[in-house]
């Protein structure tokens, strides 16, 4: 007689293999079995037959989805870490800039430049900037001891915790690319064969070993479902292909010369979106129709509209989420940011960005407490050197490997798409008082540009609190 109770249950990865897993879930397609008599009928053996056959043969892809690996990467560049999170549809921990510090020797010299005579003058420059970077955690965060006095009964350690990253923040603009870091990834073996064909066509030398590392290391887990990720040449070839296709289009502008700050702009944005989410609400819980839906909310008086964004936005609690009828509306932002502030915002994967390169042409950002520190020339000379260094290793070997050098503190451009629904959670998130300071002025001003051309739903990303970007932007930085 079959059994038609309710279970819930795990396949446990320290019984199964991720193959194995993943084929007991895709076999609840074709067979009545229950999962786990499933999986107990299986073998790695005869699961690699069945991925060969249905993910690999047919195309059957998301099978792979099932099989997930906990990979750890430790002592690899930032540099290269942008590549490893550059990936959708994973989950990523890596070593924090404001929370941890950085010895003088802890950082890569990559394989475009170690062996050579580029070596020595590139070796110098990173231990200069972690060097100076040393002397500011100990003047900045004087600084911040000052400001910040013990409370009654407060330990060392408690103390130090509190105030670490007001001057750790600070410090980090000091810190080039080439610094070692760690990183957890959390991926499933679909993703990954994705990430590996993208790290293994690279331009950096530092991420096709990774990459190549990262494959040995999966196929002891996943043997089938990643073994065929190999170096694409599409991938591998489009950066020069696209840049001699825009070669008759014009040079570079030339560097700006005015003190650069980080900005937020919108771009493009839909004027009526506001009411095609309406209307899939109506769809959603009124059962109408699209297009009579959209007639219904375009016919609609202003205070009918707004009686149904209030029922759409009222009530949203702390740590609630947004309906999805809201990502049918649509933006998309340019910005500009120092790398601090780029390496928490690529966080924001639903997003859709576009980094431009990493470079000194854009200049950098200072921050207010480097001078109130006395620290302002040795900041500014060392940076100086990071560009100069950056420049001599750009023309030498081409701008991906000269990134290595470039401090936290220099800009770079950056394009972000995003629905209602994720710019709600990056404004609330990023405007938040515990999060670093140039990113709240970027969430700032993107809340604040979001409202002005759709106030009837855009009103979500008002809350109470919110401070006036310009003066947090002025109270930060020079």
């Amino acid at each position: 007689m079959t059994d038609f109770s309710r279970r819930v249950y795990l396949l446990r990865e320290r019984d199964l293999s991720p193959e194995t897993i993943a084929v007991a879930f895709a076999k609840t397609s074709r067979s009545p079995e229950p999962f786990d008599r499933n999986a107990a009928d299986l073998s790695d053996a005869r699961s690699a037959e069945f991925h060969e056959k249905w993910v690999v043969g047919y195309g059957h892809a998301s099978v792979a989805e099932h099989a997930v690996l906990h990979i750890a990467v430790e002592n690899v560049s930032r540099l290269a870490i942008e590549c490893l999170e550059s990936n959708r549809l994973v989950s990523y921990t890596e070593k924090s800039t404001r929370y941890q510090k950085w010895s003088s020797g802890a950082f890569l010299a990559p394989p475009e430049v170690a062996g050579g005579e580029l070596e020595k003058p590139y070796g110098e420059t990173c231990r200069q900037l972690l060097d100076t970077y040393a002397r500011a955690l100990e003047t900045v965060g004087g600084l911040a001891r000052a400001r910040f006095p013990r409370r009654e009964g407060e330990s060392d350690s408690r103390w130090e915790g509190r105030i670490r990253s007001c001057y750790v923040d600070v410090c980090r603009y000091l810190l080039p690319a080439s610094v070692l870091a760690n990183v957890g990834i959390t991926i499933n073996a679909r993703a990954l064969e994705h990430a590996l064909r993208k790290m293994l066509s690279h331009p950096l030398a530092e991420v096709r070993v990774i990459g190549a590392e990262i494959k040995q290391t999966a196929l002891a887990e996943v043997p089938t479902l990643v073994k065929y990720a190999e170096e694409n040449g599409y991938l591998r070839d489009l950066p020069e292909k696209f840049r001699r296709a825009s070669a008759p289009l014009g040079i570079p502008p030339a560097p700006r010369e005015d003190p650069p700050r980080g900005w937020m702009r919108l771009i493009d944005y839909e004027p009526g979106a506001e009411d095609r989410a309406l209307a899939a609400a109506g769809v959603r819980f009124c059962g109408w129709g699209l297009e009579e839906s959209a007639r219904r909310v375009r016919d609609a008086s202003s205070e009918e509209r707004r009686l149904l964004a209030d029922a759409l936005l009222e009530g949203l609690g702390d740590h609630d989420q947004p309906l999805r009828e809201l990502e049918h509306i649509t933006y998309t932002f340019e910005a500009v940011m120092d790398q601090g502030a780029y390496f928490e915002v690529k966080r924001h994967r639903m997003m859709s960005q576009t980094p431009g390169p990493l470079g000194c042409d854009q200049g950098y950002v200072t921050p207010r407490w480097f001078e109130e520190a006395g620290f302002l020339d040795e900041y500014n000379n060392v940076m100086g050197r990071a560009a100069d260094e950056y420049r001599a290793l750009r023309m030498a070997l081409g701008p991906n490997a000269a990134a290595y050098v470039v401090p936290n503190g220099y800009l770079r451009r950056m394009v972000l798409s995003m629905n209602l629904r994720e710019a709600f959670h990056f404004c609330k998130l990023r405007s938040s008082e515990g999060a670093h300071a140039a990113v709240r002025v970027l969430a700032l001003q993107a809340a604040g540009q979001i409202r002005l051309v759709h106030p009837l739903l855009g009103s979500i990303l008002q809350w109470d609190g919110q401070p006036d970007w310009k003066e947090l932007e002025s109270s930060f930085f020079r």
